[in-house]
């Protein structure tokens, strides 16, 4: 992938946050559409118009159970003086053949049920005796089980305006209706709303599929003993739960041990699932940061485009950088840094960008807002580096707090925090009341 560089230092390049995000995303282009069942596409984003085929609700029907009336005949109604109407027919939800309401009738009608020919408002059973004779409203049977003709009365104990508890036909949508626009995140709302026009399948772009790797002959499942000298990989479900959480389809791959040809034969085996890999570890300067080892210079002359660039990025935590492409469909790569935190914050900043910009999303990035440094003492940022501290942020208060402490190893301080304090690179010392921007990131 080509890049384009910042100034160069000296005998190593440092590129700014911004530098490094804006490298990804111009070579990062979104997922081409697919055709989807409706339960697949959920959280997809939509790429096309979707007009409304029929009317919703197709046709009149009760928002009660009660009985279909002429307004006429239920003037006037009172306790005292009820209006006594004969019974027609039952109305069930879904029936075909209808009774007509004459002057002096109603029908018993269900919930949903299309409103029948002559009537022209529905009253709630609680507004009558519940009917008298067979099919009487206390069980409101359905037509099947009553017989031919009239079937009781009913008293009606108050009067009720034309179209009461009626929903109209087209009321939520009309035929020719705009349904969803080019452009929506399908949840939820939105698949009902496909769902209840009759759309089985919809057009959008897919989830990305994600693969994450740790790397680390130090690496032990969790569930495993832990042996002298070894952790638990959580870096990799770290960032595995975080693809999920900003739309992907996430793969963990178990962690893979400190061999270049054993990583680089794993990163083969992944591509044929893969939209994007994210590796975490082995990017720095130590004598066994085998991912610079087995992608820096996998770079092929046939393939140009093809290869990881590691680089220094002017941040903390997060410094040291891999983006680039491998493979023949050129895959993009990021290779994050090992340190959990450091992982962690790269992913936010980098990643999660990256993967809504797969989807098509139109927006990137989490939120970002203003608040007021809450601490007792001053903060201290390194200088000429962009630093994220873990923070708990009030936004009643409009204050962020930190954390824990600044070191890159400490998960439980990430595990309590709900944003990053941003300290900007020209800034070594943040006195409490400072007002700074914070990164939300629930």
């Amino acid at each position: 992938m080509s890049s384009t560089a910042p100034q160069d230092t000296g005998h190593q390049r440092l590129w700014s946050v911004d530098e490094h995000l804006a490298d990804i995303l111009a070579a990062v282009r979104p997922l081409e559409p697919i055709e989807l069942q409706l339960l697949d596409a959920q959280g997809c984003v939509l790429v096309e118009d979707v007009t409304v085929p029929v009317a919703l609700p197709p046709f009149d029907n009760s928002s009660m159970d009660g009985y279909a009336v002429r307004v006429a005949d239920v003037q006037g109604a009172s306790e005292e003086f009820p209006a006594v109407l004969t019974v027609v027919g039952d109305v069930a939800a879904g029936s075909g053949e209808l009774p007509t309401v004459g002057p002096g009738q109603a029908a018993r009608i269900m919930t949903g049920a299309p409103l029948p020919p002559g009537a022209e408002a529905v009253v709630p059973v609680e507004w009558t005796d519940g009917g008298t004779g067979s099919g009487a409203a206390a069980g409101m049977t359905p037509a099947s089980a009553a017989p031919e003709g009239a079937e009781g009365e009913v008293r009606v104990h108050r009067a009720a305006a034309a179209r009461a508890h009626v929903r109209a036909r087209g009321s939520d949508v009309q035929a020719g209706d705009l349904a969803l626009a080019a452009g929506t995140v399908l949840g939820p709302p939105q698949i009902a709303l496909l769902a209840a026009i009759g759309r089985g399948t919809v057009r959008v772009r897919p989830r990305p599929r994600v693969v994450v790797l740790s790397t680390g002959s130090e690496l032990v499942q969790p569930g495993e003993p832990l042996a002298d000298g070894t952790i638990y990989d959580s870096n990799s479900f770290a960032l595995a739960a975080a693809a999920r959480d900003a739309g992907a389809i996430a793969y963990r791959v178990g962690a893979v041990a400190d061999d270049a040809e054993t990583l680089r034969a794993t990163i083969e085996d992944q591509l044929i699932r893969a939209d994007l890999l994210v590796t975490t570890g082995g990017v720095s300067v130590g004598a066994y940061d085998v991912v610079k080892e087995a992608l820096a210079a996998s770079g092929d002359e046939d393939e140009p485009g093809s290869g990881v660039d590691f680089r220094k990025l002017a941040m903390q935590p997060g410094k040291p950088q891999g983006f680039g492409a491998v493979g023949p469909d050129h895959t993009p790569l990021l290779a994050l840094p090992g340190n959990p935190v450091s992982s962690y914050v790269s992913f936010e900043l980098f990643v999660r960008p990256a993967i809504r910009a797969l989807m098509g999303l139109p927006e990137l990035h989490r939120p970002v807002v203003r608040a007021t440094l809450a601490a007792d003492k001053a903060l201290t940022s390194p200088a000429a580096r962009r630093q994220f501290l873990r923070g708990a942020h009030d936004p009643e208060a409009g204050t962020v707090s930190t954390v824990g402490g600044s070191g890159s190893h400490l998960i439980a301080a990430l595990a309590h925090a709900d944003s990053l304090i941003v300290v900007p690179e020209d800034v070594t010392s943040v006195e409490p009341g400072t007002e700074l921007d914070v990164v939300l990131l629930g």
